[in-house]
């Protein structure tokens, strides 16, 4: 999943974005530095000991790649964009059943992106409903179900 980019791979894309998206790696960088506590000294360290450069604008995107490879290790978890939410709408599975079962989704698959559309390819075969906005509030709980007995099945 994660390419190995270089300054010669013009149209490289890592597991953080494309090499040429400055400023979102640097704030990437920064929110990771913040949620693991990080103050300006440990970060400029971790800067040089694993990328080689004192400053984030002069990261490379092997650089950039590695000092996240290494927050990750330390713990740094980036925070999923949620799908969409659908309100409450009668008959129609509750807001929180639907972030659950993408919640159970995501354990079960063991990823970090929700694949909406694979998610709804499950709810088609299984319970004849083209999109997880449709699925009825009796469905719910079935689905939710069947989700945790996989998930009990991969342990």
């Amino acid at each position: 999943m994660v390419r190995n980019c270089s300054s010669s791979t013009p149209n490289c894309i890592s597991r953080w974005g494309n090499q040429h998206d400055q400023q979102r790696q640097t704030a990437i960088l920064h929110v990771a530095k913040g949620k693991l506590g990080l103050d300006d000294e440990t970060y400029r360290l971790v800067l040089v000991k694993i990328a080689g450069v004192t400053a984030s604008n002069d990261l490379t995107q092997n650089g950039f790649d590695a000092v996240m490879g290494f927050f990750d290790h330390c713990g740094f978890k980036p925070t999923v964009a949620a799908g969409a939410s659908y309100g409450n709408r009668p008959g129609f599975a509750s807001p929180a059943q639907v972030e659950f079962i993408r919640s159970l989704w995501l354990e079960v698959h063991h990823a970090r992106d929700l694949d909406e559309g694979a998610l709804n390819g499950w709810l088609r075969k299984f319970f004849k409903v083209s999109s997880l906005r449709f699925l009825p509030a009796a469905t719910a709980p079935k689905a939710i179900t069947a989700l945790k007995a996989w998930k009990n099945r991969a342990a």
